[in-house]
């Protein structure tokens, strides 16, 4: 099962070339399953349903409860920006969950869990977006604390264990990253431990997900990062949802376009007992 996590960067830059760009580059990926946050929808259009039909998946996205500050920065009252799922198998089940911020960090992030009808198990699979704002990790742990929560509460009823994905904004050896892992550190919630999959990673293979050398994050003058990220419980009976692979993607120009802000981090995990 090919899992991708992404952030595709909302409205901003070059959008319609980019959206183009971003077809192409999940187009040769060949997903199963992906975790998309800053996905738009404006005049009847959401990006996640057209990917969804020229990829031939199912698809569900989770609106913003607040994206007015997300419009502001674009100049367009009307734009939504949100989370989504897309899937090879049928979504049967979902909820949303907004993430808590204070009133002046509040821009409506948010986690979207998504159950699949996968082959021979369910799948409980989370999207989620926590702030950005570099001070803030005192609220992105409040945000990994209540994302683990609601993980807890949908999680069960499957020997697939959950999949996490996300742009959770913080550094691999951050509080709310090891909170969120709850093995480095007690869990958020107990008993629960939701492996980093980069653990299974070449250890010399780039990992930047957040990377100067993209042409959108250059200008800031930031250090590379990975910020982005796949979580996955432990493996199930005879290592079902074990992590065979993985790697970053979409960390460069299609047809001269780079499709996003962010590169993807894809991970391959075991859909059978034993694979």
């Amino acid at each position: 099962m090919r899992v991708v996590s992404w952030n595709l960067w909302w409205r901003f830059g070059p959008w319609e070339a980019r959206q183009k760009a971003i077809l192409a580059a999940l187009r040769d990926l060949r997903p199963d399953v992906v975790g998309l946050q800053e996905v738009w929808a404006a005049d009847g259009e959401n990006l996640a349903e057209w990917l969804a039909g020229e990829l031939g998946l199912h698809w569900t996205w989770a609106a913003s409860h607040a994206p007015e500050r997300w419009r502001r920065r674009i100049g367009d009252p009307a734009v939504d920006i949100g989370n989504a799922v897309l899937s090879r198998w049928p979504v049967v089940d979902r909820a949303v969950l907004p993430l808590p911020a204070p009133e002046d960090l509040d821009d409506g992030r948010l986690a979207l869990y998504a159950r699949l009808a996968g082959p021979g198990h369910e799948v409980p699979f989370f999207t989620a977006h926590l702030t950005s704002a570099p001070h803030a990790s005192a609220v992105r742990c409040r945000q990994a604390a209540a994302l683990a929560e609601f993980v807890a509460a949908h999680r069960g009823g499957t020997g697939f264990p959950p999949v996490v994905t996300g742009d959770f904004n913080a550094w691999p050896d951050s509080d709310e990253i090891r909170l969120f892992g709850g093995y480095r550190t007690a869990p958020a919630v107990p008993g629960q431990v939701l492996l980093d999959a980069w653990e299974y990673a070449d250890p010399a293979a780039p990992a930047a997900t957040w990377d100067a050398a993209n042409p959108y994050v250059a200008g800031l003058r930031e250090p590379s990062a990975r910020i982005d990220y796949i979580h996955v419980g432990p493996p199930g009976p005879g290592g079902l949802g074990h992590v065979r692979t993985v790697r970053r993607a979409c960390d460069g120009p299609q047809d001269g376009v780079w499709p996003s802000d962010h590169a993807a981090v894809v991970a391959d995990l075991a859909d059978t007992p034993d694979a």
